[in-house]
């Protein structure tokens, strides 16, 4: 394994050699430079991971070796030591950037520990600079899958709106993919190198959505046993994401509102006022407007949100994007399992893109993820995909047969109905009868009838 390399710039050949002694013992690969000029050189040929310079020396000192090494990379870490050691020089070093300072003579332990120090915080640069750089790849918009003329429009907009600090709203079904958009934008954006700060707001009671958002201080409430920071304050100078943004209470609202206009947050509880940086984007599978005329949405928070709109379509309606989704996911998946899958089999392809996916994209995800997992031959067969999926799908106003009479049309035209909703119903709440039940608005026990009447396979 290579030795992490140490530039060290000194005018003395005895403190060189004293420094490669000890860096060589601790591990390390020592770079020595008497000159400061031929040391400032080395640093831009060899690019070490850190370098050490003595203040004083003629010619160039410190921190005209420092100023040019910060020049080369704006992230080097430098370390300065010297027998002159006041405060001014101190402070005078760390304002034009040096990591630490260190006085002549140091011992071994104290040049150890500020080694250490210095390259915790070379590996954690590095390691921020990696993901950062994962991020940026993954949330690339080519990375979001789909051809369709729909989508096609979808990526104009996020395109144009990355490269704007205008707040967004993202309107979608559930499962359509909001928050993957969202994260899209903010790592094309000039915030990316900061925080994305996701918060539902449908998930949490108004109180603890308060404390949530805007932070709380000790003793504001039975609990707040610390003071805590709100998630505008995480995001400063980054993206907070309002998932379900419809979902939040009026009274909340209006506290939202000041925020936005204000630019700032007070905690719960408190009394100081807290400067925060942020861009707001937000989501919703909800009407805000027609929320905005039932007086259940604040009219100048809404246009406050929607200063931009994004609407996103549900697979339904992207016509030719089910077989990309499919075999993006399917991909991933087979990855994963390690299992030596070939594909997916046209039959299966066709029962997909005959499903009307209610959950949308989410839902393709959870059954391409099962149909791998459930795999046994070369290809992902229709045996593989869950039983709702494998039922004709029915377009029931045109399929009743024209020598009925009205009574059997009808009749007929109810039976399909029902059964499709049941279908579509419990693929929803992925198989939860009593979820089912509530949303349909009928008991647990006229679900199971009308399973067992059309002879609906429950899994």
């Amino acid at each position: 394994m290579a030795k992490e390399r140490i530039l060290v710039i000194d005018d003395e050949e005895d403190m060189l050699e004293n420094c490669s002694r000890i860096l060589s013992r601790l591990g390390y690969e020592p770079l020595l430079e008497s000159v400061p000029e031929k040391g400032v050189a080395r640093f831009e040929h060899e690019h070490p991971m850190l370098t050490l310079t003595d203040l004083r020396m003629p010619g160039m000192d410190g921190l005209a070796v420092l100023r040019e090494i910060r020049r080369i990379d704006p992230e080097a870490l430098v370390i300065l030591f010297t027998a002159f050691a006041t405060v001014e020089t101190a402070v005078e070093a760390v304002k034009e950037g040096a990591f630490d300072y260190i006085p002549k003579p140091f011992s071994t332990d104290q040049l150890r520990v500020a080694l250490e120090r210095a390259l915790t915080q070379r590996r954690l640069l590095e390691e921020n600079r990696r993901l950062r750089a994962q991020l940026t790849e993954t949330y690339r918009f080519e990375n979001i899958v789909g051809r369709s003329r729909t989508m096609l429009q979808v990526f104009d907009v996020i395109k144009k709106v990355a490269a704007s600090e205008a707040n967004i709203l993202i309107v979608g079904e559930s499962g359509t993919g909001k928050e993957l958009v969202a994260r899209s934008i903010h790592a094309n954006s000039v915030r990316a190198a900061r925080a994305f700060v996701p918060v539902d707001c449908a998930s949490l009671p108004e109180h603890l959505l308060e404390s949530e958002l805007f932070g709380h201080e000790k003793g504001a409430f039975t609990g707040a046993m610390t003071t805590r920071r709100g998630l505008f304050e995480e995001a400063h100078g980054g993206t907070v994401f309002l998932d379900e943004v419809g979902d939040i209470p009026l009274s909340l609202q209006a506290k939202l509102l000041r925020v936005l206009q204000e630019r700032q947050v007070r905690r719960v509880g408190g009394n100081r006022f807290i400067e925060v940086d942020v861009r707001v984007i937000s989501a919703t599978h909800r009407n805000l407007t027609a929320m905005v005329k039932e007086g259940d949405f604040r009219e100048d928070l809404y246009y406050r949100l929607n200063v931009i709109s994004l609407p996103l379509p549900p697979l339904r309606d992207r016509a030719g994007d089910i077989p990309l989704l499919a075999y993006h996911f399917f991909r991933r998946y087979a990855a994963q399992s390690g299992k030596d899958l070939k594909g997916i089999a046209p039959e299966t392809l066709e029962l997909l893109e005959q499903y009307p996916w209610p959950g949308n994209v989410r839902e393709l995800q959870n059954v391409m993820e099962r149909a791998v997992v459930l795999a046994e031959g070369e290809a992902v067969s229709p045996g593989d995909l869950p039983a709702s999926l494998r039922l004709p799908q029915k377009a029931p106003a045109t399929a009743v047969a024209e020598h009925l009479t009205l009574k059997d049309a009808k009749q007929q035209w109810v039976e399909a109905l029902e059964r499709d909703y049941l279908i579509v119903l419990l693929q929803k709440h992925q198989g939860n009868i009593s979820q089912a039940a509530k949303t349909a608005g009928v008991d647990r026990k006229t679900i199971h009838r009308l399973l067992k009447r059309y002879r609906i396979e429950h899994t």
